[in-house]
């Protein structure tokens, strides 16, 4: 069941008229069903010294491999994604990062 909206924010490179390169982001609405992490994924995860907090899952047309998201006004780093072999849907594990291009 798909219940919540999901923004998908792309990063890309910008150079201004003074030669510097920017972050500019672009950020699309999709909808979204929001998961329970595992405790697997919690361990593993946190092994590799990662800090779960969401899983978001999505259909898969909608994700073209941002890497971030923003959900209740909280941005996250999307560090893993998971779609099963003929699944119209991608899930999404992210974690909150604090100054990832820009403010959490």
């Amino acid at each position: 069941m798909i219940d919540a909206a999901l923004d998908l924010i792309s990063v890309a490179q910008t150079q201004d008229n003074s030669g510097v390169w920017r972050d500019a982001e672009t950020t699309r609405q999709v909808f979204c069903r929001v998961d329970a992490i595992t405790r697997r994924e919690f361990f593993d995860a946190g092994q590799a010294g990662l800090n779960p907090e969401q899983k978001f899952i999505v259909a898969a047309a909608d994700y073209g491999g941002e890497t971030l998201v923003r959900y209740e006004g909280a941005r996250y780093s999307v560090y893993r994604t998971y779609r099963q072999p003929g699944a119209d849907y991608m899930e999404l594990y992210a974690e909150r990062k604090v100054g990832t291009h820009g403010q959490v």
